[in-house]
This record gives structure tokens, sequence and C-alpha cells, in this order.
């Protein structure tokens, strides 16, 4: 009897995860198996490898075949090939210390008005209405200095006509 190592699908439709198995060679690729030994779900970042290695290094002791997929499973997990290149993944935070960290920030900032929407309306209104108060005077001041400019540069033009009108005479 011919024994292989694959895999045996298992999920949903685009949620695929494998079981790493132990089969006949002839039997269907989801059919009777003999034993599993593992697990394998690509869909994890990174991909999740679950594998007993002592049992691996059994079956392959007495001939069973791997597949190239389980080949490359097993060189990951170090069971060919002697070294491990598993990357294990990041543990998660836990959702009630985060939880906790965030009421704490909250608290911590000082009381502000209500955040409701006829309250921002109100705020909006005022902010409006200082800005109109704030604009006539910031137009105004511009207006007034390029007059004065103007001013004190057509006095000495005068001025010096009328001394050159005298200074001919």
């Amino acid at each position: 009897m011919a024994v292989k190592i694959r895999l045996k699908r298992m999920g949903k439709i685009r949620a695929p995860y494998y079981r790493i198995v132990i089969a006949d060679s002839r039997t269907k690729r989801d059919g009777r198996v003999i034993e599993e030994i593992g697990t394998y779900n690509p869909k994890t970042e990174p991909s999740t490898i679950n594998v007993n290695s002592e049992r691996a290094q059994y079956w392959l002791g007495v001939g069973a075949q791997p597949t190239e997929s389980v080949a490359a499973i097993l060189k990951i997990t170090g069971d060919i090939g002697g070294t491990s290149t598993l990357k294990q993944p990041e543990p998660k935070t836990d959702k009630a210390l985060a939880f906790d960290a965030a009421l704490k920030e909250l608290h911590a900032e000082p009381k502000a008005d209500a955040t409701t929407k006829k309250a921002a309306a109100k705020k909006a209104d005022k902010a409006d209405k200082a800005e109109k108060a704030d604009e006539p005077k910031a137009e105004e001041t511009p207006a007034e200095e390029p007059a004065a400019e103007e001013t004190p540069a057509e006095a000495p033009a005068e001025e010096t006509a009328t001394d050159d009108k005298p200074a001919e005479a």
C-alpha cells in the first residue's frame, strides 16, 4: 500500500484551511484517512502551521511520501531539512486593557461643552459672527494705508512745482 502525506481541504469556499493527513494514495482528496498529524491555515497573517513533528518523522521513516505542498510545509517546520523557519504571529493585545487605556485618556481630557448638533451649530454661529465683526476692521486698515502713502508722494510734487514758479518769475 502506497502511503502519502497530503492536505485534506476543509472550510468554506473562499476561506480554506487544511489538515495534514496520512492517507492511502488511492483514496479521494477529502476521503478516508489513516491519521491526522497537523493543520495549515493559509488565510491568517502569517500562515498558521501546526504539525505533530514526532508523528511526521515516524511516517517519513516508514516510507510515506509527502506531496509537494506538504514537503514545503515540513521544510518550514524543520521536519525535513532540520532548521525551522516558522514565523510566530505577534501576540494580540488584550481588549480589556486597550479599553481601560482608552477610558483613562477620555477621563484625563478637560471637560468641554456639549457635543450635540445644536451646541455645535451655536459655536459655529458665534465663530461666524466674530469673524464678520473682525473682517471690516481688517479691510479698513489696509485701505487707509495706501491712501496715506499716496498723499505724501503727491504733496512734495506740488510743493516743488510751486517753488519752481516763484523762482522763475
